[in-house]
């Protein structure tokens, strides 16, 4: 996974996540008087680190490194696996159906639960093509949101981003800060292709 940084409407970094803590961590004990913003740069959700203590002390807190240490200590203290099914992945939730849909469901070949995976792995390819265009605009919308919605045009250029107009949108962004109009670029090329592809 890939992350990016920025300070004010500058990009500050780009890379994995321990390259762009250490990055982040820099800016701040120098500090850097533009507000610091870290994304995923790929879904555009907003990534947050405690930036406290020293360099060691910051990569320790990362997610992906505590999750490892917890993962090791789980498996260092791992009991022996008893007799019964695998554990498969399988999350159990509740779901509301009426009756006529439990007995439709209890009906199919497999039971309920069999049926119900089946209609889910269906539905996920017919609606493989919507789903990567609803999820890269989402992205490109939340990347603007945070980035740019100030910037003269924003709604204009948000209203060209969800009908797919492309030669506008990039019209629109042209006068924003070009770190933040590169990056959103690259996010909305992925959210215009998507879309052509899905016509």
């Amino acid at each position: 996974m890939k992350y990016i940084a920025f300070a004010g409407a500058r990009r500050l970094a780009f890379g994995d996540l321990r390259d762009v803590a250490l990055e982040a961590k820099e800016f701040v004990d120098r500090k850097g008087e533009s507000p610091l913003l870290v994304f995923d740069a790929v879904t555009s959700e907003p990534v947050d680190f405690d930036l406290r203590g020293t360099r060691e002390d910051v990569l320790r807190r990362l997610p992906c490194v505590a999750n490892k240490e917890r993962a090791a200590s789980e498996a260092g203290g791992a009991q022996p696996r008893s007799p019964g099914r695998p554990k498969l992945g399988v999350v159990a939730r509740e779901v509301t159906l009426l009756p006529r849909h439990w007995e439709w469901l209890g009906a199919q070949p497999g039971g309920a639960s069999a049926a119900l995976r089946r209609l889910v792995e269906t539905a996920r390819r017919e609606r493989a093509s919507a789903d990567r265009l609803r999820e890269a605009r989402e992205s490109t919308y939340r990347f603007m949101s945070a980035m740019a919605g100030n910037e003269v045009g924003f709604e204009e250029a948000a209203r060209a981003l969800f009908a797919g107009a492309r030669e506008r949108f990039e019209a629109l962004i042209q006068p924003w800060p070009s770190d933040v109009r590169e990056h959103l670029g690259g996010l909305a090329a992925a959210a215009f292709s998507a879309n052509e592809s899905s016509e």
